[in-house]
């Protein structure tokens, strides 16, 4: 009787109480509110934000540092793209086979990364997303190459809503993606599956000795990075309706990486958060002063460096201690 009780109390807490979705519906329609005007902005922060909870999967419960993310994320904008050109302009059939494709190159290259780990797989995932890059440059009658991947349309969600040039039907659609995708990654990573993921980058030699497989749970882990990547991928190809090489950039999996670590690694809120102030001080950086808000973002790379385990974490702390005072100080 007492192990049933605990085995479904430990599912309990693999799931998400019925108020922490009425929450994240409130905050989506208070943000729609109270900046009508930005719902591109805030678009591309629901993007990221499921861009980045696919990096923390990797980086953060894994343990895995990586510079090469952005593979996966365009991966997932080419396929949700072509999809639309040649197969079908339905948005969610193009956002399946973005999430496909994005787990498809994570399990091909997976398959050999994931036997690495420090510097040699923090350099193999740059090398697997430059070779992509090339690709897509190369493959000009397929990507389009230097000039993008254009000239599909997206038809309406439902059969009724329409991604209008100002954003609105973008914005909830990333939204409601973003929330559910909380939802999915929430309860995989308080599974056994996730728990041993993190057992893994605790002491992979002590998991080894405990019978863990240690290769395999990466490659699904990394898999599973791979499908949510490519969701993010697929949202940002079907609300532009353009796919560039910038996609696979660099520059992508850097800001991602910054975005997480200011956060905070190993926590899917501080994935979301971290996107969200990331992308709010470069908005409101770059419209202040177009010609030094990269100051602004060097400054912001600097407190990365002072809060190594993020800026939610950091927060949680200090009112923790400040109620335990308050609670302290009445006893």
């Amino acid at each position: 009787m007492t192990s049933s009780h605990a085995a479904l109390a430990g599912k309990r807490k693999t799931l998400l109480p019925w108020h922490a979705y009425a929450i994240g519906l409130g905050i989506i329609c208070a943000l729609y509110w109270l900046f009508p005007g930005s719902t591109l902005i805030l678009t591309r922060v629901a993007v990221l934000a499921i861009f980045v909870m696919s990096l923390d999967l990797v980086t953060g419960y894994a343990g895995l540092p990586t510079l090469g993310h952005a593979a996966l994320f365009g991966a997932g904008a080419y396929g949700a793209g072509l999809c639309a050109m040649h197969l079908s302009t339905d948005p969610l059939v193009g956002l399946a086979v973005a999430a496909i494709a994005g787990a498809l190159l994570a399990w091909i290259s997976g398959a050999f990364l994931v036997r690495y780990e420090g510097l040699a797989f923090l350099m193999l995932t740059i090398a697997v997303a430059q070779i992509m890059q090339n690709l897509a440059s190369k493959l000009q009658s397929i990507t389009g190459g230097d000039d993008g991947l254009s000239g599909f349309e997206i038809s309406p969600l439902f059969g009724r809503f329409e991604f209008d040039m100002f954003g609105i039907t973008g914005y909830w659609y990333s939204a409601i993606v973003l929330l559910l995708s909380y939802a999915v990654l929430h309860r995989v990573m308080n599974s056994p599956f996730g728990l041993c993921c993190q057992g893994i980058r605790e002491n992979r030699d002590r998991m080894q000795a405990n019978g863990t497989r240690i290769h395999p749970h990466l490659l699904r882990l990394y898999v599973l990075s791979g499908v949510f990547a490519g969701l993010a991928g697929g949202l940002s190809a079907q609300i532009t309706q353009v796919v560039g090489l910038d996609s696979l950039s660099f520059n992508l999996s850097a800001e991602g990486l910054v975005m997480l670590v200011l956060g905070g690694t190993g926590n899917l809120v501080g994935a979301v958060i971290g996107t969200g102030l990331f992308m709010g001080i470069h908005h409101f950086a770059s419209s202040a002063n177009p010609f030094h808000w990269l100051f602004v973002i060097g400054a912001l790379l600097m407190l990365v460096v002072f809060l190594p385990k993020g800026a939610v974490q950091y927060v949680a702390k200090r009112l923790g201690a400040s109620v335990l005072s308050i609670f302290g100080r009445r006893a």
